[in-house]
């Protein structure tokens, strides 16, 4: 494990409009204010079409192979993830978020992109001062947090 220490900053509240994808719209957003790193929560809806990272199709084969799940219809989200630089100083989001319909519910990471089905909701908390950078290792094709 490793872990840095940092201090809450600004909080940011947002209002997304339909169409608006994450996390797009959040790392825009981050990029436009100054945010170097953060956690965030969503909650909302998500349209026809929005897509997840819903697991690797073999964990044993590498580089990672994404298994992806696509939302069949509006559904009602929940979502929860941090943002930090990548190597060229660009804000990357990292959010799982749950999504539900008809009892029946699905979680993944939200890269791919939600896309907002009428509003959703977004606390944004700037952390500072606590370093990190999101790192891509080439062998395994996924990027980690790193201090």
């Amino acid at each position: 494990m490793r872990f840095s220490e940092g201090t809450q900053g600004r909080v940011f509240v947002l209002s997304l409009d339909d169409g608006e994808t994450v996390p797009e719209v959040i790392e825009g957003f981050a990029r436009e204010k100054g945010v170097v790193s953060g956690y965030c929560i969503l909650i909302g809806g998500a349209k026809r079409g929005s897509r997840m990272v819903v697991g690797d199709k073999d964990d044993g084969i590498k580089p990672s192979a994404s298994l992806f799940f696509e939302l069949d219809g509006m559904h009602e989200i929940l979502g929860i993830g941090t943002l930090f630089p990548d190597e060229e100083d660009a804000p990357v989001l990292h959010m799982h978020v749950s999504a539900g319909r008809a009892g029946k519910s699905r979680t993944g990471c939200s890269r791919p992109g939600i896309k907002v089905w009428e509003i959703s909701e977004v606390i944004l908390v700037e952390l500072e001062r606590a370093g990190g950078m999101r790192v891509k290792n080439h062998a395994t094709g996924i990027s980690r947090l790193t201090f």
